[in-house]
């Protein structure tokens, strides 16, 4: 008989959490995350992925589109 009580409790306890949940400190995260906080200072290097088929002498002949049509019966 006592659930009533115990089920308000929890219901209070979640919506607390679900709605005055902590605040998330956005400067501690930055320095943190060790970031200078302007996106012109990322490297915009980047690596380069080599066609693994290059040196392949039938790889002209495939089709993908052959392939995907027969994947697709």
């Amino acid at each position: 008989m006592g659930r009533g009580r115990a089920k308000a409790k929890q219901t209070k306890v979640a919506r607390a959490l679900k709605y005055g949940g902590p605040q998330t400190d956005l400067d501690r995260l930055q320095a943190e995350l060790g970031s200078t906080g302007s996106p012109s200072s990322l490297d915009d290097s980047y690596d380069v992925v080599e066609d693994p088929y290059a040196d392949d002498p039938y790889a002209k002949y495939y089709d993908e589109d052959e392939d995907k049509d027969e994947s697709a019966s």
